[in-house]
């Protein structure tokens, strides 16, 4: 089910309520295509939840959306280029959200004083496809045959030796 060859996609957008519909079954299709169908529903409304309030308080509605699956985890990182936008006021709501539904969040500064919001979802054990046992190919069969019954005349008479001893006898 899961991939562990690592994944990368990078999505330049200009938010609108329109397009944060599209860049959704953008990102669901891309998940679908790394075989991550369980972590489409929570990576999208994430997703969908910044480019909302991006949407909803941004000036500068150019955003970048990148996701990286490194084989354990999704790193979904939303980018936006507005100097103005503050995390700690203007999305305070939509990031305790994220913080609810991931298993990690950060968010960081650029060089130019846009910043960069990131959450991951780890992929669970529980959500693994369960191995199937395979039979032991023919072959191996016949190598490894155990004989049913010990013939007596395949074992050879131990020979006596002087007081009782047998010989060979380990």
């Amino acid at each position: 089910m899961k991939t562990a060859v690592p994944c990368y996609y990078h999505l330049d957008v200009e938010v609108s309520p329109e397009r944060v519909g599209q860049v959704r079954r953008i990102l669901a299709a891309h998940l679908r295509y790394w075989d991550l169908e369980i972590l489409v529903e929570p990576v999208c409304r994430g997703a969908e939840m910044l480019l909302t309030a991006i949407d909803e308080h941004a000036t500068d509605k150019n955003t970048s959306i990148e996701m990286w699956w490194n084989g354990q985890h999704l790193i979904t990182a939303v980018g936006d280029n507005d100097r103005d936008l503050r995390p700690d006021q203007d999305l305070r709501a939509c990031l305790s959200r994220i913080a609810a539904m991931s298993d990690g969040w950060g968010c960081c500064a650029t060089d130019t004083g846009s910043k960069v919001i990131w959450f991951s979802q780890r992929a669970r054990a529980g959500e693994r496809v369960p191995l199937v046992p395979m039979a032991p190919a023919p072959h191996l069969r016949e190598v490894l045959q155990v004989p049913r019954e010990v013939h007596v005349a395949a074992l050879a008479a131990p020979e006596s030796a002087p007081d009782g001893v047998l010989q060979g006898a380990r």
